[in-house]
């Protein structure tokens, strides 16, 4: 997760030698960079993300790294037309070789919305409308009547993803019904839970899912570590994770494999080694056991 840095003491991360570490995690073999999409630093909720607007910072990314996935987690779609959202995913897209994957979401900041002079209480509805529209978007001279705009199949959005579609992933349920995510989502974004409670949850998921769909969507979760020098270190919590040695993680992460938990993105802000280190320990350690091509 995106910024590749520790900073405990404020909102803000110095964003110091990040091209550096992206590299470092693309040369590693980690399987994705996730970014947010934080749009302004809201002291209540305590995080400005990697600051960069996403999509602009994807499309650098794209053009130095080389093979690790470059995802979002999670475009607020309420808070930008579908058709900037639809047409910079297609672009990054195409830039990186068809490695971008787009996260979506129904936003959780209030204090946004009246500074763009959006309404909050209507946000699951418009939230559904642009999804519609960015799929929709992505066909030959599309046809779509939605809220967000009209187009009678005259004129295209280029460029075009390089697949069928953008692999697109829900987070949580943006506000939907458990049946709807299911049926239109490529994937769900969830938050840490212990194991029974999360197995539970990835099992409601794929039992809609196929009903539906007949597919098998990915599951993957956010995860904050703090790997400590003793590599046998029992684990305590943090925020939304825990602090422990690199064996304990990686017990952690075979039960949420048991779990069918596809992948975990994780968040390095409060981890208090240096992070390149950090980051070599974990791949020299869990990333034979768990690799980029299974993600």
């Amino acid at each position: 997760m995106v910024p590749l840095e520790s900073y405990v003491s404020g909102p803000v991360p110095t964003m110091e030698r990040h091209l550096e570490r992206a590299q470092l995690a693309d040369k590693l073999d980690y399987a994705s960079l996730w970014l947010r999409d934080v749009p302004f630093n809201v002291p209540s909720f305590g995080d400005a993300g990697q600051t960069f607007d996403p999509f602009v910072y994807l499309g650098l990314l794209s053009g130095t790294t080389k093979r690790i996935k470059l995802a979002v987690a999670s475009m607020i779609l309420q808070l930008r037309h579908p058709a900037h959202v639809a047409k910079a995913a297609a672009s990054v897209d195409q830039l990186s070789g068809g490695r971008h994957l787009l996260g979506v979401a129904s936003g959780d900041r209030p204090e946004e919305y009246p500074a763009m002079n959006m309404g909050y209480e209507d946000r699951a509805e418009r939230f559904r409308d642009a999804f519609h529209y960015i799929r929709g978007i992505a066909e030959d001279y599309p046809q779509l009547s939605t809220a967000h705009g009209n187009l009678h199949g005259q004129m295209d959005m280029l460029p075009k993803p390089t697949g069928a579609r953008i692999p697109i992933l829900v987070t949580g349920s943006s506000r939907q019904a458990p049946a709807w995510v299911a049926e239109h989502a490529d994937g769900c974004i969830t938050y840490p839970r212990g194991a029974p409670d999360q197995g539970r949850a990835v099992k409601q998921y794929r039992d809609a899912s196929i009903a539906l769909t007949g597919q098998d969507y990915p599951v993957m979760q956010s995860l904050y570590v703090d790997l400590t020098d003793d590599d046998t270190a029992r684990p305590t919590p943090i925020h939304l994770g825990f602090r422990s040695g690199v064996a304990y993680l990686r017990t952690y992460l075979e039960v949420l494999e048991a779990a069918d938990v596809n992948h975990v993105a994780l968040n390095l802000r409060l981890n208090r080694a240096p992070t390149e280190e950090t980051l070599e320990r974990i791949a020299d350690a869990l990333l034979p056991r768990f690799p980029a091509h299974g993600a």
